[in-house]
This record gives C-alpha cells, structure tokens and sequence, in this order.
C-alpha cells in the first residue's frame, strides 16, 4: 500500500540545504552503475566508490550515472560537489517526499517524479522517487531501490550504432522520463481490470469484503493523481526552457511525451470516477438484496395471516351440544379436510395474486 504522506519531522530545526534522507531505507547498500558511451563504443561498469564517478565530470563522452538507494546521504553529497549541484537541490534528493517538480540550474537541469509499479504477484502499487541531474554531457539518476523500467532504454543504447540521437544527454532524459510514463500506462491497465471485476462482483454478489478493495483502489488512485498531474507542469516546461542543455530536435519528443502526460491524467481522472460510484452500486446491490429478502418474508408472512387466523378461530374450546351455533362444523365428518382445503384455497388465492401483480 503507498503512503500519502512522508515523515519529515527529522528535519526540524535543520537549515536549508541540510542533506538529510527523509523516507524509507529500501536497500541494505549503495549501488552505483555507469553508462559511458560515444557514437560507437559503450563502456558499462559498476563502481564501489563514489569518487570513480569524478573523471567522468569532464568527459567528451555521454555519462549515465545510477545511484541506486538515497540513504547514503555522503554519496549525494560527494557526487553533488564535484558536479556542481546546489545544496537545496542535494537536500531534494535525500527527501523522497517531493513532488514532481522541473528546476533549472547553472549548467544543468534538475528533474523530479514518480516511479509507479505494480507487483506482479500481488497486485500492490510500488511508488519510489527519482530524480534526474541533466547536464551538458551526463545524466544522473538517483532512485530509492534497486531495479526500474530502464531496461529497455539501456538496450536500445547497448544496440543502437552509430548512436547518434543519444549522443543528445536531454534526449537520454526525455527516454528515462518516457519509459517511466510508458509504465503508468501498464499500472493503469491493471487498475482498469480490477475496477471492472469488481463493478461486476459489486452487480452480482456483493460482500462487505468489496468495501475494503473500494477504498485501497482509492487511495492508489488519489496517490498516481498527486503523483502525476504536477509531471504535466514538468514536462511542459521543460520543453519550453530556453536553454541550451536542452536542444531543438527533442524538444519534439518532449510535446510527444508530454500529451502521453494528458492522457495518462485523464484515465486517472475517468478511474477515480469510476471507483466514487463503486460505493454507490455497493450499496444500491446491498439495498436491492435487502429488498428482496424483505419482499419475500413479507409475503409470506402475508399468506401465513389468515391461515393463522383461521387456526386460532378452529383452536378455540368449542361445545356443540350447547347450541347448534357453537361450531358445528366441528362435529362435521369431513370438517378436518374442509379447514385444509380452505386454508389452501386463501394461500393458493393469494399466491396468486400476488404473482398477478409482479410482486414476486
């Protein structure tokens, strides 16, 4: 289950551009990847330090950097020195409660969002952070855990040759900014089954178990709106900054990727409507059934009346040698089968009466 909201009173007191981890430790240790590759030749390595990230700072070649846990805030910090990243922009990345967000720096581009999964097995909306440093010949990306949705762009940067559209760090950006938009697609893809077998369980059979499903699906959805509606501001605006870290030809993907932003925002928008009437069609089938138990009680409490009352008139101490008007029918040879076809004929008649009138 996501969490709304991060903890950050550990920061009380701190000044700005403390760089302090806000959030939870979701890996036992730093793991630190590089991509470094011109038009011909890639070079993909893991690094146990830190400082082996420095002399790709001045390289004429492309750097893509992965931190891969936030804990480590010396790791942040280190790599932000040499990289000439603002104290208020490393304090941002430690803090993995921010909200998608596009700052410009001197001499890079500073990126915000959310990474949203779904677990296979269990169905459950992962969320984590990254944040991307775009500069004039590297990419910095910083993520909570291990593991992502860049697999496919780190294949098409180990098979593309001559890679000359990835030679452009912002178009690297603009891939790693897609391939997580990509993924929202694939979570609400399965969001939008669930809701649809749940409609259709709330119509048939409705459970109070459903209450409990209703209200996780709106929770996930009110999270992927917070998560995503600010992304549309993001992308936006980083394809109109005037800068030069961000060239002509992919400021074409970034239009592209951000009216995959508006139609992600408006499925989630539709979803959250959806799920507002799940309640609603939960307790019109729980009203509904309640209906219908009480019709069929009524009736046949109804039929059950004079039957009831023709048993309690015939139960009652009766003498018929006193007077020919004390019950003579009880001294009748036939009377016991004259009061059963009675009873069934007014039970009978009203069965189907009521069956006349569509009550049943």
């Amino acid at each position: 289950m996501v969490h709304l909201y991060k903890r950050i009173s550990r920061k009380k007191g701190l000044r700005p551009g403390s760089v302090v981890f806000v959030g939870d430790q979701k890996v036992a240790k730093t793991k630190i990847t590089i991509i470094d590759y011109n038009e011909i030749e890639i070079k993909e390595m893991t690094v146990e330090k830190i400082e082996d990230c420095f002399p790709f700072r001045d390289s004429p070649t492309v750097t893509w950097i992965n931190i891969d846990g936030l804990h480590d805030t010396s790791v942040i910090e280190k790599l932000g020195t040499r990289y000439g990243l603002h104290p208020l922009v490393m304090e941002d990345i430690a803090n993995t409660g921010q909200r998608p967000k596009l700052e410009e720096g001197d001499g890079y581009v500073f990126i915000v969002l959310k990474m949203l999964r779904i677990e296979p097995e269990t169905y459950i909306l992962k969320s984590e952070q990254v944040s991307l440093v775009l500069g004039e010949n590297f990419v910095i990306s910083f993520q909570e855990m291990t593991g992502d949705v860049f697999d496919s762009v780190r294949d098409r940067i180990r098979k593309t040759s001559p890679r000359v559209r990835f030679m452009n760090p912002d178009y690297l950006a603009h891939a790693l900014m897609d391939a997580i938009v990509d993924n929202y697609f694939l979570v609400l893809e399965v969001m939008g089954e669930s809701i649809e077998s749940l409609e259709e369980e709330l119509v048939t059979r409705p459970k109070p178990a459903n209450l409990e499903l209703i209200h996780e699906l709106k929770r996930e959805l009110i999270y992927m709106r917070k998560a995503i509606w600010p992304l549309r501001e993001v992308v936006g605006g980083l394809e109109r900054l005037e800068s030069t870290i961000i060239h002509k030809q992919t400021r074409a993907y970034l239009r592209d990727l951000y009216e995959h932003v508006i139609q992600v925002i408006d499925t989630v928008e539709t979803f959250r409507d959806m799920v507002s009437g799940l309640l609603d069609i939960y307790l019109s089938s729980v009203s509904n059934k309640m209906n219908e138990v009480m019709k069929v009680l009524t009736i046949i409490a109804t039929v059950f009346i004079p039957l009831g009352f023709l048993a309690g008139v015939y139960g009652m101490n009766f003498d018929t040698s006193a007077s020919g008007l004390n019950m003579p029918e009880l001294g009748l040879p036939y009377g016991y089968l004259l009061f059963w076809g009675l009873a069934v004929l007014i039970g009978g008649g009203m069965f189907l009466f009521f069956r006349k009138k569509g009550w049943f």
